[in-house]
């Protein structure tokens, strides 16, 4: 077959062709196995340091994470410190504005009250001198 290339095929041929081929096919297998190991090592020892520096990873989103809700917690609390300062501010403004409302309406209705009591003084003199009046009139005067 080497030498005549272009010669047709004998049984000769075929056969040799055949047990070269055998040959080759007994080969694969072991050579295979030999090359599977291989690469199931070798993908253990990837699998492995995938393992490893998702691990890290892991840690250091974990770290990153307490951090930010440490970080969110404290603005938070600042948020809520302004928020109750506010309150109390306007309580205190509200406070101020009724206490100002009650003094002046207490200076009203003492005002109210003083014009009251003189105005029943007013009257109670007034039924006085009516009542003087009457009895004047009413009663002869005896002599």
């Amino acid at each position: 077959m080497d030498n005549h290339r272009n010669a047709p095929a004998t049984k000769a041929d075929l056969e040799e062709l055949r047990s070269a081929n055998k040959a080759d096919l007994g080969e694969l297998p072991s050579g295979n196995k030999a090359d599977l190991e291989q690469l199931r090592s070798a993908n253990k020892a990837d699998l492995e340091q995938l393992r490893s520096a998702n691990k890290a990873d892991l840690g250091e989103l974990r770290a990153e994470l307490k951090e930010g809700k440490a970080q969110l917690r404290s603005e938070m609390q600042l948020m809520h410190d302004e928020i109750v300062e506010r309150i109390r501010d306007c309580e205190t403004k509200l406070l101020q504005a009724f206490y100002s409302f009650a003094e002046s309406n207490h200076k009203r209705v003492s005002a109210a009250e003083d014009e009251t009591a003189a105005l029943k003084s007013r009257l109670a003199t007034v039924e006085e001198r009516l009542t003087g009046v009457e009895k004047r009139l009413n009663m002869p005067p005896t002599r």
